[in-house]
């Protein structure tokens, strides 16, 4: 399991739309989203040349934990759906701490590589909800 964490200036109702609308989402990850933020619902982000983070929402309990599948549709090692990231939003300071833990990835070049992508995005969204502007997803 990887876990990597942010403080963001701003309260959980304003950070937790930006896990679950998909115009919010693509502001701080990816280049077009399709979330149904119900249990069952889809989770899929695009980034650049065609490659897409897939999965479904397993639990949104706004506004404090959304919980989904996640995989990649052009990669075996984790293909879609079949690791599980865990949202967590707690009150902290003024703001949100926002801790996010992803389970089941499947070695550590694969842990490395995803913690080094969550630790950018959480960067980009932490600036994107305080009204900044992150710059062009370098992934998307």
């Amino acid at each position: 399991m990887l876990e990597v964490s942010v403080h963001i200036a701003a309260k959980p109702e304003t950070v937790f739309p930006y896990f679950t609308d998909p115009e919010r989402y693509t502001l701080w990850m990816g280049n077009g989203a399709t979330l149904d933020p119900v249990p069952g619902g889809a989770y899929r982000v695009l980034m650049r040349d065609g490659v897409e983070a897939s999965g479904e929402f397993v639990e949104i309990s706004p506004p404090h934990r959304v919980v989904f599948t996640w995989g990649w549709t052009h990669e075996q090692a984790v293909a879609p759906g079949s690791t599980r990231v865990v949202v967590t939003l707690y009150e902290e300071n003024g703001g949100t701490r926002v801790v996010l833990c992803h389970h089941g990835l499947p070695d550590d070049d694969q842990v490395a590589m995803h913690r080094k992508g969550w630790e950018l995005y959480l960067d980009r969204l932490g600036i994107r909800v305080c009204g900044g502007d992150p710059g062009p997803d370098p992934n998307a």
